[in-house]
């Protein structure tokens, strides 16, 4: 079972899907499990930073009242930490073959807010809050902002002492169904979490190169993919024109044009997802199996599930293969590993 500080309840519908994955439920309820390495309020009763947490938030507050992009990007930077080495801040390091420059990492955002809230915590109680844990919990206060309930972020993470572009393994946005789930399966995360987490694409922007095979030559066959509604794949083209030229640019689109700049979690995603009007292929396969179009129908039905459940499923992935203990370092600037 899961577990956390309170009980998350969820719809009979949605009990119904969970009880498919094998997930533990008593009476309609599904919490957290705490990890074993890390703790709650780590920083605040074990430290000589104890409002650590507090700095962060402040930060992250002041910081979306004036860009609000700033939810998407940390979502997708947290994603692309923990699913390459772990959760250790390994995205943040500069090199010339550091993650942050793999193809697949192109377009990440965020590094800057990062450093800031670094620099604060530098100046306040040094060498005691990791980068890693930075990027967890700023990140779960930014996504609060724009609408997802708060989540418990257990701290103590340290930091990863190298990064390589070679590690970066990140599926491609038009990869089958069946090994988008073997990939969120072998992080240890399962198919609610896979289809609780997609719901990310609530919100933000992608460049039409991660969509144009949709739009144009879907499965090598010179035509737009069959599974998207063809009067939006007309409005798709529009706004990514054919790319048949040496040093075109690649614009960005909403990946849910519903919501748009509201960057707001909005239950149109799901909805979006039902009416073939998904931008990447990855969410349009949630229809593809009977368990992700139950968890599907659900969450553009019943929002405030998919809600919870994105708190269930973000504070399972900020646990993927942390570092505690004598392991990695706490680095004093995230973009470079301490010199010994």
């Amino acid at each position: 079972m899961r577990k956390t500080e309170s009980v998350m309840t969820f719809s009979p519908l949605v009990v119904l899907a969970l009880s498919l994955f094998t997930i533990a439920i008593v009476e309609a309820a599904v919490t957290l499990q705490p990890p074993v390495k890390l703790q709650w309020q780590y920083y605040k009763r074990n430290t000589s930073c104890p409002d650590a947490e507090v700095y962060i938030r402040h930060q992250i507050e002041q910081y979306w009242k004036q860009d609000k992009s700033i939810t998407p990007k940390l979502l997708r930077l947290l994603y692309s930490d923990c699913f390459v080495t772990g959760c250790d801040a390994s995205i943040l390091l500069d090199g010339p073959n550091s993650e942050k420059t793999a193809p697949q990492n192109r377009g990440l955002g965020g590094f800057a807010l990062i450093d800031k809230i670094k620099q604060v915590l530098e100046q306040r109680c040094p060498g005691v809050v990791s980068c890693a844990d930075i990027l967890n919990l700023a990140t779960r206060d930014a996504v609060h902002l724009a609408g997802a309930p708060s989540y418990p972020v257990y701290t103590g993470r340290r930091d990863g002492m190298s990064s390589s572009s070679a590690s970066v393994d990140l599926p491609s946005p038009s990869i089958p169904l069946s090994k988008a789930l073997a990939y969120f399966k072998s992080k240890g995360l399962d198919v609610l979490d896979f289809a609780t987490l997609l719901g990310a694409h609530s919100l933000g922007k992608t460049h039409c190169s991660f969509v144009e095979d949709r739009l144009y030559n879907f499965g090598n066959t010179g035509k737009p993919d069959p599974n998207m509604d063809p009067a939006f794949a007309a409005e798709m083209r529009k706004l990514c024109p054919p790319r048949t030229k040496k040093g075109q640019s690649d614009p960005l689109v909403f990946l849910n044009p519903e919501s748009g700049s509201n960057y707001k979690f909005t239950e149109t995603f799901y909805q979006g997802v039902l009416s073939y009007k998904s931008v990447l292929g990855v969410d349009q396969q949630l229809l593809f199996s009977n368990d992700t179009l139950d968890i599907t129908q659900e969450f553009a039905a019943n929002f405030e599930d998919m809600r919870r459940s994105f708190a269930l499923s973000m504070n399972r992935m900020g646990n993927i293969d942390v570092l505690t203990g004598y392991a990695g370092e706490i680095r004093r600037n995230c973009r470079v590993v301490n010199k010994k």
